[in-house]
């Protein structure tokens, strides 16, 4: 599972769930970096979020593959895939909306809320500070990337290689939930790569984050 490329909103430090923006020069770079750390694998299948910070991503990345290009796979895009969906709060500066929804916890920024609660209560906190009740809770959020990870399940075969390119806190929220001994702290950089081996009823973690300082 790779993590989009640098967006314009994230320069920005801007909420970017459902929304999207473009990739920077930085986010070219970040998934031609990617490409290069997977030019070696195989995959049999390649999915991404309806998004275009996705796609564009997934364009950089192959072009650094030795896959050639008139037998690439077609990847397979599905809303399941999304970021967290931030609802009232997207596109709005990350640091106020953060103040915002951590204030009445006595945290004010992100980290202070996953410092002293969780990456799962955030989503609470988020959604019962949205004005219009649109924002994802944990709940909500998982209900859909349960059904994502169905989705996978169905359309492919045991030990089957799959490329994922998706977002940051999707990420670390699947890691919280199935690795919760890896620190999630940091978010996972733009263009790194987590592994995931997807059994029938649970997802196992075999590294978050890797920007190739170790193997792939």
């Amino acid at each position: 599972m790779v993590r989009h490329g640098q967006t314009l909103f994230n320069s920005f430090q801007r909420m970017q769930g459902w929304c999207d923006s473009p990739l920077t020069d930085a986010g070219i770079d970040n998934a031609i970096h990617s490409g290069k750390l997977l030019q070696d694998k195989s995959f049999n299948a390649i999915y991404r979020s309806d998004t275009m910070r996705t796609k564009n991503t997934l364009i950089h990345l192959l072009k650094e593959s030795h896959i050639p290009e008139n037998t690439r796979l077609t990847p397979i895009e599905s809303d399941l895939f999304r970021e967290e969906f931030y609802g009232f709060f997207e596109g709005q500066n990350t640091d106020k909306v953060m103040e915002t929804v951590g204030l009445p916890y006595g945290c004010r920024t992100f980290l202070n809320i996953l410092e002293k609660y969780s990456i799962e209560e955030s989503r609470d906190f988020m959604k019962k500070a949205d004005p219009f009740d649109l924002a994802e809770d944990n709940q909500e959020f998982w209900d859909r990337y349960d059904k994502a990870f169905d989705f996978l399940r169905a359309r492919q075969n045991d030990d089957d290689q799959v490329l994922l390119v998706g977002h940051g806190t999707a990420i670390r929220s699947i890691v919280s939930r199935y690795a919760p001994e890896i620190d999630i702290l940091k978010s996972p950089k733009n263009g790194s790569i987590t592994k995931l081996i997807v059994h029938p009823d649970t997802v196992e973690v075999s590294y978050y984050g890797n920007l190739g300082k170790t193997p792939i």
